[in-house]
């Protein structure tokens, strides 16, 4: 090489030469800086005296055969040097050729030290994956540790427990002695939860004082039983903290793989429910996901989801079971009875339903529904010269809304040709207890509005004089677990025979649910309730139906009977 373009590729970069088998002929002055070796230690040496180690025997392939092949080789190459240091360098290599013969006669190198860069690069991406504070994996890197983990115990049919620990006191700890305090204390967790899992095992901070534990010899309960409460003793002993004793204790939540066969960030959310438990159960524990009892409230929130969409798509519907007078034989009004037409699986009674949605808004909309649709009903049954009053049943959450007043204004403005008198919402006796005060002050409103009320499965929840005299409602309904067996049950022959002294003394009428023969109508009757519905007048019937059955109807000759006493 001209000695001018040495001078000046000596001053700018690290430069060396080597023959065709590899020894070193040149090196400047930075190259012996960087290597730590000394010239006379280097000339004549062969490049491999450099070698880190790092790269395998296909990365020097590669480079030698661009070089023979008369090529420049361009790359980066971790070096090292005499003391045992690494460092980097990018290396651009050259073969010069000879004019003469064409061929290569030596290899120039230029290089450049790159090892601080490389060090940056490297601390940013050990950034991105771990908490600065405690050295531990963060939440991004994790998600990776935890699938790689599922993918083992999948590939060797092994147990994985996943765990969320939130340190019980450290609030306090951080209110008490500061926030630097604070940082001291979680170091030292994170040193004592490294310290104590096994190999295999992985500790992560999510954030705050939430650390998630990866456990992967917990074959049986008693390993997962010893792995936990080694954490939970772990973390409960003492610390020093700027020469203060600090104790706090931990809670966690532990869900197991593959008994709780789910992706990464399911299992970590089910943890933290389990977490949620174990907090809530008193600290200073563990708590496991109980999987059937998620699998049951998933199936409740597909059920809901799909009742809901019943309803939009027009899939509920009302049946009428009529009430009957026995004595006199008129057909005084109806229940509406909800009923879903399944799309598959045909008429869906509201028991197989609607429990899984009484404790969700859901209910309301469905309930204001059913008051507007039997509310329709009403009217079209007028214009065809029928007076039928109709019941409907109003649920516990809807009654207690404090809107319920408000919106039912709104219903019954929907439908003007109807007197509120004709409608009666049906009101269970246990919910009208509970909420005696709040229910009796939104049955009087309703009343007010001309609104119907009835309690309903009388006798089945507290009944007491004094709430009865309380609650405004016109109708008791005596529950037809009564009524079914007082033929034969002498107990429930006298609290039937209760119930109708109860309505009579306080000016009530009352009706008997759950009719199923003749002979319990003449029963009734003597006992002094003329009013029934149930099975032994009638099914629930479509409203197209009505008509015709009212038309049809004929009142037994046994109760007619009686019609005279």
């Amino acid at each position: 090489m001209d000695d001018n373009y040495r001078t000046a590729v000596d001053a700018a970069a690290i430069f060396s030469e080597t023959d065709l088998s590899g020894r070193i002929t040149y090196v400047n002055e930075q190259f012996c800086s960087i290597s730590g070796y000394r010239r006379d230690e280097l000339l004549g040496a062969n490049h491999r005296i450099l070698n880190s180690g790092l790269h395998d025997p296909a990365f020097f392939d590669g480079m030698w055969r661009a070089l023979v092949a008369g090529k420049a080789w361009k790359g980066e190459i971790c070096n090292r040097a005499k003391d045992g240091s690494l460092y980097w360098v990018d290396s651009t290599m050259v073969p010069l050729i000879d004019p003469a013969t064409g061929q290569v006669r030596k290899y120039v190198s230029i290089r450049f030290d790159v090892t601080e860069k490389r060090q940056l690069l490297h601390t940013l991406q050990w950034r991105v994956g771990h908490d600065v504070l405690t050295g531990l994996p963060n939440r991004a890197y994790l998600s990776d540790l935890l699938n790689q983990a599922l993918e083992f115990s999948r590939r060797e049919d092994i147990a994985l427990a996943v765990c969320m620990l939130d340190l019980d006191g450290f609030k306090a700890v951080n209110d008490g002695y500061g926030h630097a305090s604070g940082d001291l204390l979680l170091v030292e967790v994170a040193n004592r939860l490294k310290g104590i899992l096994r190999g295999g095992d992985a500790v992560a901070r999510l954030s705050g004082d939430e650390f998630v534990l990866i456990l992967r010899h917990v074959q049986d309960p008693a390993q997962l039983q010893l792995a936990l409460q080694r954490v939970l003793k772990a973390i409960a002993a003492p610390y020093s903290i700027r020469e203060r004793e600090v104790s706090v204790s931990a809670s966690i939540g532990v869900t197991l793989f593959p008994l709780d066969n789910e992706d990464a960030d399911t299992l970590v959310r089910h943890a933290d429910q389990a977490l949620y438990v174990a907090k809530q159960s008193g600290r200073n524990r563990y708590h496991l996901f109980d999987v059937s009892l998620d699998r049951e409230v998933k199936a409740t929130h597909q059920t809901v989801a799909r009742v809901r969409q019943a309803l939009t798509m027009g899939e509920l519907c009302l049946h009428y079971q009529p009430k009957v007078n026995m004595r006199s034989g008129q057909v005084l009004g109806f229940e509406a009875l909800l009923r879903w037409q399944h799309p598959l699986k045909g008429l869906v009674a509201p028991a197989d339903f609607l429990p899984l949605v009484e404790q969700t808004d859901l209910i309301v909309d469905i309930g204001e529904w059913v008051i507007d649709q039997a509310m329709a009903q009403m009217q079209r049954w007028q214009q065809a010269g029928h007076v039928w009053p109709v019941s409907v049943n109003i649920a516990a959450r809807h009654v207690q809304r404090s809107d319920f007043v408000e919106r039912l204004k709104h219903l019954l403005a929907r439908h003007p040709g109807v007197a509120p008198q004709m409608l009666d919402l049906e009101i269970v006796e246990s919910v009208a207890i509970e909420n005696i005060q709040r229910v009796s002050q939104c049955l009087d409103a309703c009343q007010q509005l001309g609104v119907q009320f009835s309690l309903d499965d009388f006798g089945t929840g507290y009944s007491s004089l004094s709430y009865l005299k309380r609650l405004p409602t016109r109708t008791i309904k005596i529950d037809k677990s009564f009524v079914r067996d007082i033929l034969h049950d002498h107990d429930d022959l006298a609290l039937t025979r209760a119930v109708i002294g109860l309505a009579r003394a306080f000016g009530r009428q009352v009706i008997a649910e759950g009719l199923e023969t003749i002979e319990h109508g003449q029963l009734l009757m003597d006992l002094g309730c003329d009013v029934a519905q149930g099975y032994g007048i009638a099914r629930p019937m479509s409203a197209e139906a009505v008509a015709d059955w009212v038309a049809n109807y004929v009142q037994p000759s046994q109760w007619l009977a009686l019609a005279g006493h």
